[in-house]
């Protein structure tokens, strides 16, 4: 099989390793790709991903047996739909369907019509509306406030507020200040959803689906989980709290009930459901979906896979998961992110990156935002590696990852030095 691997981070560089095992891979093709990749796979490098008529031809000139999508924007902007008008099979789902993670009004409005257990929320245009709102709820319960984007904002788009002024300024700054550009133009207001957060990701072929073991992030840049909210600094898998009568209700009264719910409104789903949950005093609520593999889940939860992954991204396309075999070891699995200085803020790149080499004899070390320039592996992006261990247990995981990241140097790095710290 001819395959092609869409986006250039850490989460399309654990894809290329899995899919560079498959005795189905014959050639391999990433786009862009980036430094990591290139020991997998040839990159296309001068097509933007987010270009759909570029990109469809681009696939059909290689002649690609399977395209595995792995951002959201290209989805959203209907590449699925692109490549299937061409008839070549796509790992991932149709524009209609990507308007789960593209429009948090569409998601939150799917989830009250069908009784899903999720936060309540307002939908605001209007600043000054928004702040009186705003007021209101923080008088009465006093608890944190969510600001969110409606649109795609590259996992940023979300305030988590304790003080009002914070969440007014948020709401400001994207109404009025346009931040996170048309994507804020419209903003969600809603409770506080208190818990630990647990990601669960799904196959999905149109029917059936296939729940992936679950796993849990670390957002805030610093240790504690203080500072800014970032795309992820950390992740582990899989999660204590996440019991068996959890994974029963959350299987049943959320994921099958989405499904149903977008099946009822016309739309089949294909490819991979993530669900972002929080473990409430109530019950698992829905915190947001997504339309694609998590970044840095991805990088927990692949490894972990002991199933031929191109062939389950095979079969989910054309609509046959229950013909897949799919397994998962029964293991742990730890990822530290290593960031530029100034992440999630502005940042330098360019920077000489050593020590992969060797720390790959102990981790995996995926690629997320590195380049090469003149035969050197560079700094190209705010998280610039994700390096992850498995192993029996949570310490020994824990151990082998840190060791593995203190053998990779490169100007102004930095990591939080405490993931997985609910399981220590």
């Amino acid at each position: 099989m001819k395959v092609l691997i869409i986006g250039g981070g850490g989460r399309e560089c654990a894809m290329a390793e899995m899919c560079s095992r498959s005795p189905l891979l014959s050639e391999l093709y990433s786009l862009p790709g980036n430094a990591g990749m290139e020991k997998y796979s040839t990159r296309i490098k001068d097509i933007k991903a987010v270009d759909v008529p570029q990109v469809t031809a681009k696939a059909k000139a290689i002649g690609a047996d399977l395209v595995i999508v792995g951002p959201e924007s290209p989805l959203i902007r209907g590449l699925a739909d692109a490549l299937e008008a061409e008839n070549i099979p796509v790992f991932g789902c149709s524009k209609s369907a990507a308007r789960m993670e593209g429009s948090k009004r569409f998601a939150k409005e799917l989830m009250e019509k069908y009784g899903i257990p999720t936060a309540s929320c307002r939908i605001f245009t209007d600043s000054a509306k928004a702040a009186e709102y705003i007021d209101e709820t923080a008088k009465a319960s006093g608890s944190p406030i969510v600001v969110k984007a409606d649109g795609e904002a590259a996992g940023k788009g979300v305030f988590v507020c304790t003080d009002p002024e914070d969440a007014k300024k948020a709401a400001r700054d994207m109404l009025d200040g346009g931040l996170f550009g048309d994507s804020g133009r419209e903003i969600i207001i809603e409770e506080y959803l208190d818990g630990p957060e647990v990601t669960v990701l799904s196959f999905v072929d149109g029917t059936d689906f296939y729940v992936m073991p679950p796993s849990q992030d670390h957002k805030r840049a610093f240790d504690g989980d203080k500072g800014p909210n970032t795309g992820g600094m950390g992740v582990y898998s899989p999660v204590p709290a996440y019991t068996k009568e959890i994974s029963d209700f959350v299987s049943e009264r959320i994921i099958g009930a989405t499904l149903k719910a977008l099946a009822a409104e016309g739309i089949k789903y294909r490819g991979v459901l993530y669900t972002g949950l929080a473990l409430t005093s109530k019950g698992p609520k829905v915190v947001e979906f997504n339309v694609r593999f998590g970044d840095p889940e991805t990088q927990v939860i692949l490894p972990l896979m002991t199933s031929d992954f191109l062939d389950v991204c095979l079969k989910t396309a054309t609509g046959k998961l229950k013909e897949a075999r799919i397994s998962f070891a029964d293991k742990k699995a730890v990822s530290v992110v290593m960031a530029s200085g100034g992440y999630p803020g502005s940042y330098a790149k360019g920077y000489p990156v050593t020590g992969i080499e060797e720390a790959e004899k102990t981790a995996h070390v995926f690629h997320a935002g590195t380049e090469t320039v003149n035969g050197e592996t560079v700094t190209s992006g705010g998280r610039v590696l994700n390096v992850t261990a498995t192993g029996d247990t949570f310490d020994e995981c824990i151990k082998r990852a840190y060791d593995a990241v203190g053998k990779i140097d490169f100007k102004d790095k930095f990591y939080r030095k405490d993931i997985a710290w609910r399981v220590r």
